[in-house]
């Protein structure tokens, strides 16, 4: 016979079991981390200062801002959202600290939009290990998409293999017999637009490879050897700053080569303030770069996103980086709609694996539970007197290749506010 004293202490154990589960969720004793009855809090890392803030640091201004118009509209189902920046200064051993602070200490419900490869990629495995959704990161590499490994990550930007792929194709139908160059960033970044190029015309082609340091000062030698090798076409894998350090250097060498650059180098608002407002619509003129939200002037989401901008973001310069902030902010909003009246961070990673979220770009989203990548489609923009628009194919980057297909953009509905 079992000891009465064994049976007791497991029907204890037993209702303590009870006891926690219903506690797990917000209507239980204790809240899920980072929900209230009347908000929810959220978290990211993001460089308000060093090599990247330049344009960068914009975007969570932009994403707060977004917030405070939801929040001042009634929030999301009753919840307002309260968004904790933490300055990482695009330094990996800053964004450990920093993550850590709002996992540990500021118990968010999940980290949002954390920006940067090489920041991003030293926490990736912490925020898999606490279980905390890992939203829509800022950055293009492939890391975010393995569903299998990183259950509660997903990633925000087109990958970089889609966008050097476009880059790539668009550059040989454009001047076929041009010779292609490719300067990038000396991590993932830099390494996926690089693929993405190869995969259209081949690695054998590539007249030139030029990578770079964060830490770097200067580009002299690495445009050097790409103007030695007769470099028509330069592919950029390269943030903001290392963009125009890239177009100054080759003016002062009195070298105008066209560049096509990745979309997370290639905002002209940002690029023409390291150049300057003189300068910039001359040495950018007809700069190529991709894009897959909506940033063209005198559109609904771009007249909804001025207008929150002038009104809760202290009338900020508006540029693609307001853009793509207000963007994430509304896909976490409608993601935090579907995940229900009482959100779980389970419920907030089976929204966004469901398929059912709309985002607001130019393409359809690609989440589900097997794909945990944004856009695999991208649209060509070209700079022209100053202005950067959309003006040449979307392209959608699969196995099979590079296709062009019909752009499906996204429309605004219910003044921007999900779960309306």
């Amino acid at each position: 016979m079992r000891n009465p004293r064994t049976l007791s202490t497991a029907a204890a154990l037993a209702a303590a079991a009870l006891a926690a589960a219903a506690c797990s969720t917000p209507g239980g004793d204790e809240t899920v981390p980072g929900v209230t009855d009347d908000a929810v809090v959220i978290g990211t890392h993001q460089p308000l200062t060093g090599p990247a803030a330049a344009g960068y640091s914009a975007i969570s201004a932009a994403t707060a801002a977004y917030f405070a118009y939801v929040n001042a509209n009634g929030g999301v189902n009753g919840r307002d959202i309260e968004y904790l920046v933490k300055d990482d200064a695009y330094d990996p051993a800053a964004t450990q600290t920093a993550v850590r602070e709002l996992v540990t200490e500021d118990e968010v419900f999940a980290i949002v939009n954390g920006l940067g490869t090489p920041t991003h990629s030293s926490v990736l495995d912490y925020l898999d290990q606490q279980g905390v959704p890992d939203l829509f990161v800022s950055s293009g590499a492939l890391a975010w998409n393995q569903p299998e490994v990183y259950d509660s990550t997903f990633a925000f930007n087109a990958d970089y293999v889609t966008e050097g792929a476009a880059l790539a194709q668009y550059a040989v139908e454009q001047d076929p017999g041009a010779v292609v160059c490719v300067l990038g960033q000396d991590d993932d970044y830099g390494e996926g637009i690089l693929e993405g190029v190869e995969t259209v015309v081949g690695s054998n082609e590539i007249a030139e490879v030029q990578t770079y340091a964060v830490s770097s000062e200067d580009l002299t030698a690495q445009l050097g050897a790409m103007m030695t090798a007769g470099c028509e076409v330069n592919v950029l894998g390269t943030i903001n700053g290392f963009t125009a350090m890239a177009v100054g250097t080759a003016a002062q060498m009195e070298w105008f080569p066209r560049w096509y650059v990745s979309s997370s180098g290639a905002d002209y608002p940002t690029l023409a303030g390291y150049l300057g407002e003189d300068l910039a619509p001359a040495l950018l003129q007809g700069m190529v770069s991709v894009n897959y939200l909506p940033s063209s002037a005198g559109g609904e989401w771009d007249a909804l996103f001025r207008e929150i901008n002038d009104e809760y973001n202290d009338g900020a310069p508006y540029t693609g980086n307001t853009v793509f902030g207000m963007s994430v902010g509304y896909l976490f909003a409608e993601a935090l709609a579907a995940a229900g009246d009482d959100p779980t961070r389970e419920s907030l990673v089976a929204a966004v694996e469901s398929g059912d979220l709309a985002g607001n770009g130019i393409v359809p989203l690609s989440f589900s539970e097997d794909d945990h990548a944004a856009y695999r489609a991208v649209g060509v923009t070209v700079v022209d007197e100053g202005v950067q628009d959309y003006a040449g194919p979307v392209y959608e980057v699969t196995a099979g290749g590079v296709n062009a297909i019909e752009a499906s953009p996204v429309p605004l509905e219910n003044e921007g506010i999900p779960g309306e």
